[in-house]
């Protein structure tokens, strides 16, 4: 007995630690209300040690045997629920609350079946089986597939294999004639080995996904310029650089560099707040025309550039042209009436294996091109330093 009872006291403990942590993830985690409730769900099924331990010495087993059942049950059913809202699986709470009172009432059923034979192992352990496999399932159909999700699946799929084999080891082993007798029983002893090892693998599993989750949002928020939602500068070599690597057989692609005409002036004379509205405004131009494979990122200040795999200059020319001539088209609050907002573009094609600084440099050549030769222009430059003057008609000047 008191091998089974230390386990039990170290599983309620190790129940806690995870209670602990994902209270601290909650803080962080824009997956707050995931957290809350999966450390209800380890604060829940902890209860559980706590019954087991006091049946044997309990006038009333019954009471606290069913309460350590419905301690486990719960817990399960709170952990389905918070991982479906991280995984964005959810769960109706009626159907999760049917699963848990047919569950108990299920236990109370079998209560006073002989112990340690099917008629009682089966019905006893089959809904953890089914509510950990429900659970491990939410991870398949959120469509996630990272090294974590998939270590977290893998793990739910052996704590439903846990229960499934609980079922011959209680009969095999021998679970205790009573329920008072199961803390003395060498099945306790090895269920309650296992289970805090597994109880430990999955919460860290859980954790692991929750961690990566809030890595990630942090990477991606530090990517973003706040101002325009489009990728910094950081933000928008990291995601070119691999494409230009993956394409160097293919066609790589094209860039283009935007610059919008006499921003400074604009600050200047209607405000910061109106050159604000006319960042986020090109920016959401940029994101209208340029095709959904391509990359926009804002550079700094008023430069922007968007990168076009598979794109050809021709191609790239003409969605420059569209993109100027949709901006010229904005009525941009702040600013009057009459008043339009113009830019200027440097595009240029990307050779074969070419590393994305000269790319760089060569589309800033095209652009300062078009800033010299009037503005609101669109400039192009072959590889590696042709100049090709673009055939469309252009659009001069202000209204």
């Amino acid at each position: 007995m008191g091998g089974a009872i230390s386990l039990l006291a170290v599983n309620f403990i190790i129940a806690q630690i995870f209670t602990v942590a994902f209270l601290t993830i909650a803080v962080k985690s824009r997956q707050r209300r995931a957290a809350l409730w999966c450390a209800a769900g380890f604060t829940v099924a902890s209860l559980a040690a706590v019954c087991e331990a006091i049946v044997p010495f309990s006038s009333t087993p019954r009471l606290f045997a069913i309460g350590a059942f419905a301690c486990v049950l719960g817990g399960f059913c709170l952990l389905r629920f918070g991982l479906g809202l991280f995984y964005q699986v959810p769960v109706r709470w009626p159907v999760l609350a049917a699963c848990f009172v047919v569950g108990v009432a299920l236990d109370m059923e079998i209560y006073d079946l002989p112990r340690g034979t099917w008629q009682h192992a089966i019905p006893y352990q089959m809904p953890f089986f089914l509510i950990q496999v429900w659970t491990a399932s939410v991870v398949l159909r959120s469509g996630r597939r990272s090294f974590s999700d998939w270590l977290l699946f893998g793990l739910l799929a052996l704590c439903s294999l846990y229960y499934l084999v609980k079922i011959y080891a209680a009969v095999a082993a021998g679970s205790g004639v009573t329920a008072q007798d199961y803390v003395s029983s060498p099945f306790a002893l090895i269920s309650q080995a296992l289970g805090a090892m597994l109880i430990v693998g999955a919460g860290l599993a859980m954790l692991g996904v929750m961690v990566k989750d809030i890595v990630d949002d942090v990477q991606a928020r530090s990517e973003i310029d706040l101002l325009s939602g489009l990728y910094n500068r950081r933000g928008f070599m990291d995601r070119v650089m691999p494409l230009l690597h993956a394409r160097a057989t293919q066609t790589p692609g094209t860039l283009i560099l935007a610059d919008l005409d006499r921003f400074k002036l604009v600050n200047d004379t209607y405000g910061h707040l109106a050159g604000d509205e006319v960042i986020r405004r090109f920016a959401r131009v940029l994101m209208d025309v340029m095709p959904n494979r391509a990359v926009a990122g804002r550079l700094g200040g008023e430069e922007f550039a968007v990168f076009l795999p598979c794109t050809d200059l021709s191609e790239a020319r003409v969605v420059a042209h569209g993109m100027r001539a949709a901006i010229m088209s904005q009525q941009i609050a702040g600013l009057p009436e009459a008043a339009r907002v113009t830019a200027s573009f440097g595009v240029t094609a990307v050779g074969s294996g070419e590393a994305l600084d000269p790319v760089m440099q060569r589309a800033d050549m095209a652009l300062y091109s078009a800033k010299a030769n009037g503005r609101n222009r669109v400039e192009c430059t072959e590889t590696p330093t042709t100049v090709v003057n673009p055939t469309v008609p252009q659009w001069v000047g202000r209204p």
